[in-house]
């Protein structure tokens, strides 16, 4: 049975403590892969593609040839929902293009370039699943920015292939190269480079401890998007809720696994009550029954609140990942929203939806990060350039103020740039 609190202005302490990415066994090895690989390339790599995936790969670029004989094992309605959600990625996506400017005004320009990232590395896990959406969720956003080379990683199967619907998700979304390596070795090679990667600029993706401490520690070297951690959902909830519908939507996280949270904030003890009795009922059922059953019992939650004031309080305490607002009027809610990284409104709007088909991006802020930081986007794969005209009157007009401003912080030669200009000109006016 989930546990239920009595909202009394603060989360319970097991949801405080929810963060789980700091190692230091995992820091440490993580440090000496990424040493290995900037030392021995290819080799370092592979060995340690032999080590932890336990298969050896000879050649780590996927063909053509691969890409095509994976596309013709995929299932076509499988193809078709890939596809449809491609459209619905992209079309979300295409909105949140920005505009380059420039200010012509007189003597003076000033503008601002915005200009892809040129390289990017997409980190997608595998291994022991397959994770088309997050290819889709990655390749998608990068491609609209105008990225020119996108490489995807992700571990191989004991076949020494990558899964047939990931690499098909892969082609359809516009990827350049992929490469069948995961881990923190490939972190390090899309940072750094080897013989046959190439490096790259940013690096974005989710991965496990290994992948999100790595991202960590090339950071610099490289961008990064955000360091996730593990799933988590907080439901908001009213009498007008079907209990069967807020379990199972507390499970489709839970069922993500080790150190995942979920809270659900209700209003009234039997509605709270009601909701429990089903996630019980439901988790028994669950293929990964076990997984859940840690998550719920580490890092689950019922939080009975009076009002939707104290409600919505609570859910900007817990600043999730997933947000759904199971309520009679959703709408009313959302001006009440401060830190949620994805928003779902209504009783019809579950959080799968948003991680497949809906097209807003399911690469979201985990662990309370959503109080600073947002979800995977066009932003993440554009730089800005400013870009400034002056004339010489211009220049000679603000030159006092410059220079008051250079001299007061002791900098003499910044002074002396414009100063030099300023005295020239007036040499040429006498």
């Amino acid at each position: 049975m989930i546990d239920i609190f009595k909202y009394t202005g603060q989360l319970p302490e097991k949801l405080k403590s929810r963060t789980q990415i700091n190692d230091d066994a995992v820091n440490s090895s993580v440090k000496a892969i990424i040493a290995d690989v900037r030392k021995r390339g290819d080799k370092a790599v592979l060995e340690y593609t032999e080590k932890f995936d336990k298969v050896k790969v000879s050649d780590m670029r996927v063909s053509r040839q691969e890409i095509d004989e994976a596309i013709e094992k995929v299932d076509p309605k499988l193809m078709d929902a890939i596809e449809r959600a491609i459209v619905n990625i992209t079309a979300f996506h295409e909105k949140q293009k920005r505009l380059s400017f420039m200010d012509y005004n007189g003597d003076i320009t000033l503008g601002q370039l915005i200009l892809p990232i040129e390289n990017v590395g997409v980190y997608v896990p595998g291994g022991i699943a397959a994770y088309p959406s997050s290819v889709l969720m990655n390749i998608i956003p990068a491609k609209v920015a105008g990225s020119k080379r996108i490489v995807m990683v992700t571990p191989p199967m004991s076949d020494g292939k990558v899964y047939p619907l990931t690499l098909a998700a892969a082609d359809l979304a516009g990827a350049d190269e992929i490469y069948k390596v995961g881990g923190a070795q490939a972190v390090a090679a899309l940072a750094y480079g080897t013989e046959s990667i190439a490096p790259v600029d940013k690096i974005v993706g989710p991965g496990n401890i290994f992948v999100a401490n790595a991202k960590r520690e090339v950071y610099g070297t490289v961008g990064i998007d955000m360091i996730a951690g593990p799933s988590e959902i907080m439901v908001v909830a009213d009498e007008s809720a079907d209990p069967d519908f807020i379990a199972a939507d507390l499970l489709s996280q839970a069922e993500h696994g080790p150190n995942g949270a979920v809270c659900l904030a209700v209003l009234g003890m039997d509605v709270a009550e009601k909701c429990a009795k089903a996630l019980d009922e439901q988790m028994a059922k669950l293929e990964r029954s076990e997984i859940a059953k840690k998550v719920v019992a580490d890092y689950g939650a019922i939080i009975v609140v009076d009002n939707y004031e104290d409600a919505m309080e609570c859910a900007n305490l817990f600043a999730p990942e997933h947000l759904e607002l199971c309520v009679n009027d959703p709408y009313a809610l959302l001006p009440y929203v401060k830190h949620a990284g994805s928003i779902f409104l209504g009783h019809y709007s579950p959080e799968p939806l948003g991680d497949y088909f809906s097209g807003q991006n399911h690469v979201l802020p985990t662990s309370g990060t959503a109080r600073f930081s947002s979800p995977l986007g066009v932003d993440d794969f554009i730089k800005r350039s400013s870009v400034v005209y002056y004339t010489k009157r211009a220049l000679i007009e603000a030159a006092p103020y410059i220079e008051a401003f250079a001299n007061a912080e002791g900098l003499g030669a910044h002074a002396e740039s414009i100063a030099i200009r300023r005295r020239k000109a007036e040499e040429e006016n006498k």
